[in-house]
């Protein structure tokens, strides 16, 4: 976990082994109870039982409910950019829609199957912060998968590529979550939707 991606989020990091395995507790703990509780319902104290952790323990790793959150979403995009890089590595898909495709299917199979992933992705609602102090949570979401597009654009900085992958990010996360919406696994109808606006959208502004 990168500590700079956690300022403001944590009250300090794990350094010994037994301090780190309580840290991931604590974060497995808390994305479970989203998936029971919700986030609204969710307690420091309820995370620290199910958690099988003094809460004064948690309370050194974290100020408030927020900072565990946040500290969950950052653990949730590590997780996403890890797997989404792993793939790519293995599979060399061409062009902008291997790389759509990838990083869709990854984002869909952390939504099935991670626990607290479908209410805290990477950041709650009306948590706006949680990943970057001064950027929203999109916005530093775009500027990790930036770097997916550098083998499809030369690697060059240009704002204007980095304007379209943070609009086709904001797509991608209405259309996924009106998929899961309507169907708990995600409707594979508006999935596939989701992946052919992509394309359109990032072939042309790419190209």
């Amino acid at each position: 976990m990168n500590q700079d991606r956690n300022a403001g989020t944590l009250r300090r990091l794990p350094v010994q082994k037994r301090s780190a395995e309580r840290f991931e507790r604590l974060l497995d703990a808390c994305a479970e109870l989203l998936d029971e509780v919700g986030y609204a319902a969710l307690t420091t104290k309820e995370v620290a039982r199910r958690a099988d952790v003094p809460i004064g323990t948690l309370y050194q790793f974290f100020s408030d409910k927020e900072g565990l959150i946040g500290a969950l979403a950052v653990r949730n995009l590590e997780s996403f950019m890890a797997r989404v890089a792993g793939r790519l590595e293995r599979e060399e898909p061409e062009g902008i829609p291997g790389v759509v495709e990838v990083t869709v299917d990854e984002f869909v199979i952390m939504r099935r199957t991670i626990a607290g992933f479908g209410v805290v992705d990477f950041g709650a609602v009306g948590q706006d912060h949680v990943l970057e102090p001064t950027l929203d949570n999109n916005t530093a979401v775009a500027g990790r998968l930036r770097s997916l597009t550098a083998s499809l654009t030369g690697g060059q900085d240009d704002a204007e590529i980095d304007f379209a992958v943070r609009v086709a990010l904001e797509c991608a996360d209405s259309v996924l979550k009106l998929a899961f919406a309507t169907d708990p696994q995600g409707d594979a109808r508006l999935i596939a939707e989701c992946k052919r606006v992509l394309n359109s959208y990032l072939n042309d502004r790419l190209r």
